[in-house]
């Protein structure tokens, strides 16, 4: 007899998952970010503009670079001053939370979902994920369901944390380890 296998056609989204809004709003979505937030047009104001349209929490002068891609913008906040590089992928299917003074550089991606593994019909798990101000994720860093990224915390370049980052620490590798104190000059 051979082993089970997960049985992908048994998936059924968890009974209290909602993605947030009716089907037809998340198709216009779909439409406004392939058009004008994921392209290649310079300039913030119209991303921040229309992220904002679809209930996204966008603080004052936050830079969002072409490229960037966000599954569900209600489910956004993002602090004064942060900066979201390009491609910067924002997979959230859980909550969001990117502090004030934060920076997600170039081909970042925040995930905030994953499946059991052991569960026969591959259930979905989703987690949020929070940058506390001042945290830096750099880029081509992965960040995974469920993580907290500390104040000013820094996950290095090409770095995949997939547990919470303490405050003021510099961390890399696959899985980020803690490499050392940052500080920032006066």
């Amino acid at each position: 007899m051979a082993d089970p296998v997960p049985d992908l056609g048994a998936y059924r989204p968890p009974a209290d998952f909602t993605r947030g809004r009716p089907a037809l709003v998340e198709l216009l979505w779909i439409l406004v970010e392939a058009i004008f937030v994921s392209s290649f047009l310079p300039g913030s104001w119209h991303r921040r503009a229309l992220l904002s349209l679809f209930g996204a929490k966008i603080g004052a002068k936050v830079v969002l670079k072409p490229g960037v891609r966000v599954k569900f913008p209600w489910r956004l906040a993002i602090g004064d001053n942060s900066w979201i590089g390009e491609r910067a992928w924002i997979d959230n299917l859980a909550p969001v939370t990117i502090g004030a003074d934060c920076c997600v550089s170039q081909g970042a991606y925040l995930c905030t979902g994953s499946h059991d593994w052991s569960a026969r019909g591959f259930d979905l798990i989703t987690r949020p994920i929070t940058l506390e101000p001042g945290a830096w994720v750099a880029a081509r860093a992965v960040v995974g369901p469920g993580v907290t990224i500390g104040r000013g915390a820094v996950l290095g370049l090409g770095s995949v944390a997939t547990r919470d980052l303490d405050a003021w620490t510099v961390y890399a590798g696959a899985p980020a380890l803690p490499i050392k104190q940052r500080a920032i000059a006066p």
